[in-house]
Formats: C-alpha cells, structure tokens, sequence
C-alpha cells in the first residue's frame, strides 16, 4: 500500500510539474502548416501538451455503426489540432461494458497500427510522437484480426507503468488522459459498467488528471454519427484548454463529460454540472433457453417508465446527468473519484469548487 500510495504521489507532482512547466512557457504556440485544420497564426491552446488517448471501443474504427472508435480518432484529431502531442494506445477489440476490470495473467502486446481510418492519417503529423496509435491485445505472438482485446483499464495501466517510455519514448507521466469519445452516452447506472470511465479512473488512481468523453447517438442509439463526434471532439479541445489555463487539471478526481445528439441540426445545450443518475438508461436483461441451463444476455432500454425493469428506470435526482443529456440536450459534466468508500470527506473541496465554478459560468459553449 505504501509503494502504491508513493506511486500516486509521483505521479501526480510529476504530472502537475509538467503542467505548470506548460503553463509558464509560451502561452500561445503558432499553428504549424502541416496540421489539418489549423490555420497559420491560430493559436494552439494545448501546445507543449502530452495528452495519452484511450477508449472502450477499439482503435478499430470500421464498422459502418462508427461504433468501434470512429470517436477517438476525432478526438485525436482536435487534441492535435489544439497543439497536443497525442498517443493512442487503446483496446485491440471493443471492450464495451469492462469498467475498471483487469487482465491478472499471461502477456499482453502492443501494437503500432500504420494504416489508420480514411481521412485521419495526417491529423498529428506535425506533433513529436506523430500521433503514434497503439492496439493492445491479449498474447505475445502479434495482434492479430481476431486476438482478444486488452481491457480499456490494462491499457491505461501499462501504458503509464512502461508502455510510453518503451512505445513512445515518454520517460515522464502524460499530463493528461482522455478516454472516447465513447459511442453512446455513459450516464446513470451505465457509468458503473463503462470502460471508458474505468480507464480514466485508472488514469487518476496513478496520480495523472483524466478526463472521460461519451457522445449520444442518434434517435436509434444504434447508429453514432460522426457529426455528434467531431463537435464533441472540438468542444473538449476547448473545455480542456480552459482547465489548463486556470490550473484546474486535477488527479484527485476525473471529469464525465457527455455530449446530445445534435446530428438532426439540434444545437447543444450549454455544459450542466450534474451527478450520476441513480436511475438507469438501459439495463442488462437475461432470457433463459427454455428450461435448460443457459441464459441469453439482452440489453434492456428504458423508455420513460420503470415497468419493464422491476423499478431500475425510475431516476429521482433533479440533477441527474441522464436528465439533462436525454432529457434536455445539454452537455454534462460529473465528477468520479476511485474511491469507493461510502461517506468519506472529499478531499479536494477547493479543486471541486473550482472546477465546477469554470463549468457553470466559464466554460466554453458548443
């Protein structure tokens, strides 16, 4: 326990060196012309930032659904574009529904991928690590198509205990983790089973800020436009400049940030401060075979009633994300701690009251 909390610590001042180093170089860096989407002379918020990307859903991004990671290369590419130098190392396959599990045995690989999605290759050319992007499978023979992911927890993990020095040559702690843009939202009792929020708090249990990124799909939730990604993507470039700025990149807790479906033309409301619902959006069903031993797994929706789900549904918090993401379009921060302890103190009240200061009345607006 000592050496994990010594750990901790080392990471978190290594972490908050790094930024306040930011902080007092060069306040605003100039675009290089070899960065898609910047133009020349535009301020760069995030340059001299190192910023690892990780997610639930795979570094895959090839499903027609954009629902294998199709949101992390948007993110990739407004952290970038912001000035970031990015490393992606996430999940070889989707590992949805993982939360902060861990593989306890055998080997894991990482490994480069070198073709990367159309339209997305060049996003991070001019940045020190190139945007470098990383798949991490189950084995020590290769990745192949159809080894089995690493879980979104083992990516963080490794990559901040060696992955990064080794991979990317980055001896020292990123200043800042982000996780997604997940497809779909993460909000209620899904926040709970979701790996994207599971590894930032692995991100944060290391000492090292992290932020968590869910984006709505559309009215199907079972198709994630990529409208919903990319002005998600931009937003979160901006917001995360905003807390760097104000010095508000904290370890002692990381940020849910969730974003509405606005692919139908619907503008995003202004970013809400909420808690995590204690009701649900959608619920794991389990339908038996006939009268046999085996159970089918079924995702179970919510639809404004709790009949369907034994009463799981009903949300009674005023200020319940699932309420102001689905219910009102807007933006929703929440913040998430590792520590599980019912009751206990929060420990940094000044940090927290800061940071929801800059959401309610500073923070930028999509």
């Amino acid at each position: 326990m000592k050496g994990r909390t010594a750990m901790r610590r080392s990471l978190a001042l290594t972490a908050a060196a790094a930024v306040l180093a930011g902080l007092s170089a060069t306040a605003v860096a100039t675009a290089s012309a070899t960065a898609p989407g910047v133009e020349r002379g535009k301020p760069r918020p995030l340059a001299g930032m190192r910023i690892l990307l990780s997610n639930d859903d795979s570094m895959r991004a090839a499903k027609a659904s954009n629902s294998d990671g199709m949101g992390l290369y948007e993110l990739r590419r407004a952290m970038c574009a912001a000035g970031a130098d990015v490393v992606v190392m996430a999940p070889w396959q989707v590992q949805s529904g993982k939360g902060t599990a861990v593989t306890n045995g055998g080997a894991l690989t990482v490994q480069r991928r070198t073709a990367l999605p159309a339209g997305y290759d060049g996003d991070c050319a001019g940045a020190p690590s190139g945007g470098a992007v990383f798949g991490v499978c189950l084995g020590e023979d290769g990745c192949a198509p159809d080894s089995p992911g690493a879980t979104p927890a083992d990516t963080v993990k490794l990559a901040l205990r060696g992955g990064l020095a080794a991979k990317a040559g980055w001896k020292d702690a990123p200043d800042l983790v982000l996780t997604g843009i997940n497809s779909g939202p993460n909000v209620a009792a899904s926040v709970n089973d979701s790996g994207t929020v599971g590894a930032a708090v692995a991100a944060i249990d290391q000492g090292v800020p992290a932020l968590a990124f869910s984006s709505s799909g559309d009215e199907s939730q079972l198709y994630f436009p990529r409208e919903n990604y990319r002005a998600h993507a931009e937003f979160g470039a901006r917001f995360v400049a905003g807390l760097k700025e104000r010095g508000l990149l904290t370890p002692a807790f990381a940020l849910k940030v969730d974003y509405p479906d606005v692919s139908a033309g619907r503008k995003a409301g202004a970013p809400v401060w909420t808690r995590v619902g204690d009701g649900a959006v959608a619920y794991h069903a389990y339908e038996r075979r006939g009268t046999g031993d085996t159970f089918d797994i079924a995702l179970g929706l919510c639809e404004g009633g709790e009949s369907e789900s034994g009463g799981e549904c009903a949300e009674s918090r005023a200020d319940a994300d699932s309420t102001w993401l689905l219910g009102e379009g807007h933006v929703t921060v929440a913040p998430i701690t590792w520590d599980r302890t019912y009751g206990t103190p929060v420990d940094a009240r000044r940090e927290l009251t800061a940071v929801r200061r800059y959401v309610e009345r500073e923070a930028p607006r999509p």
